[in-house]
């Protein structure tokens, strides 16, 4: 069985939020030929997509080719719009939500949703993960690696945060707004760059901060395998040794305590990468990420985690026990998925 815990996914179409708000910035599909539409800020080009990105038929094709039992859905992180006016976030992220908890609805053993919610708004992200969990169902919610320009220490999230211990609710971390865009414009190093070391931020926030300190019990993902906190874990907690009149601030305790206290998605590209990882954490921290449908993802869901040399059980844990702990769901509720030859037939 394999859970991919890293998928995005749009509605093939939403209301012109330009008209709908009052200013712009926002992003609408084009959809100019079959299959496929252009994401547009206004007029400026953003990504061109395909009907993968918005049809859960198409998406149960491809699954089915590569075994993929069940997908995590989460929205594009471009459409957080954490900038935008809260009570407009607050209105797309139902909208967004209410998307995704339909297509649970229709295909609950294949589908399992993740909110978005208006973090730059205490009251009202809580009120929408609230409602995310108790009305829609959902185990969780998909959050940015910053607020704004503001990491995830920062005050004013720390209940956000808090609210989703207490609801049991999991977060998935991905990177958005990245870093240091000014220079990093050309070469898609805004992707290949800025990614890994924006993610890296949030975890350090996290746990500089002491947010793992203080909530024990949050269940926390980090998209992309964690960025380039993994690789960078010796500096860091090297750091916090020698200069701790700078480091330790709100947190006396080595980062070094916190790896196996959150997880990681298993989108690292390379075999040696995802060896480290397990050897640093362990396996029952890494679950299956793809990105999926984006071209910048494991094009063959599970492939690397396959290829390497585990026994039977290390693999089957990190294509779908990390995911379903990590969830806090039970295997038993996708046992009766529909099969490959069932989803392609729906496909055609």
């Amino acid at each position: 069985m394999k859970i991919d815990i890293h998928t995005h996914i749009l509605p093939a179409t939403w209301p012109d939020l330009r008209e709908r708000y009052g200013y712009g910035g926002f992003v609408r599909l084009e959809h100019h030929k079959p299959c496929c539409a252009r994401m547009m800020m206004d007029n400026k080009f953003f990504r061109e997509i395909q009907d993968n990105c918005w049809d859960p038929v198409v998406r149960m094709h491809e699954c089915s080719q590569h075994k993929v039992g069940v997908q995590v859905l989460s929205t594009v992180p471009v459409m957080f719009n954490y900038w935008a006016k809260p009570e407009h976030t607050y209105d797309l992220s139902k909208l967004l939500n209410d998307h995704i908890a339909g297509v649970v609805a229709d295909y609950p053993d294949r589908f399992i949703g993740l909110g978005t919610v208006p973090m730059q708004d205490t009251d009202l992200a809580i009120k929408e993960l609230e409602r995310c969990v108790k009305e829609l169902g959902m185990p969780g919610i998909q959050i940015g690696t910053n607020v704004n320009g503001c990491n995830l220490d920062e005050p004013k999230l720390f209940p956000i945060f808090e609210a989703a211990q207490d609801l049991g609710a999991a977060i998935f971390v991905h990177p958005w707004d990245m870093l240091g865009k000014d220079r990093t414009s050309k070469y898609w190093m805004p992707w290949l760059v800025g990614m890994p070391a924006e993610t890296t931020v949030a975890i350090c926030s996290m746990i500089f901060g002491g947010i793992f300190e203080r909530l024990p019990k949050l269940r926390v993902a980090f998209a992309h395998g964690g960025g380039s906190f993994p690789s960078t874990i010796g500096r860091i907690a090297h750091g916090f040794e020698v200069r701790p009149d700078l480091c330790a601030i709100d947190n006396n305790v080595n980062p070094r305590e916190y790896l196996g206290k959150f997880y990681f998605d298993s989108l690292v590209h390379d075999p040696m990468m995802l060896e480290y990882l397990v050897n640093l954490v362990g396996a029952d921290k890494i679950a299956l990420g793809t990105d999926y449908p984006f071209p910048l993802g494991e094009l063959e869901p599970g492939k690397l985690i396959e290829s390497m040399p585990y026994d039977l059980a290390t693999i089957e844990r990190m294509l779908s026990g990390t995911a379903l702990e990590w969830l806090n769901l039970k295997k038993e509720q996708f046992v009766k998925r529909p099969s490959i030859k069932s989803a392609s037939s729906l496909a055609e």
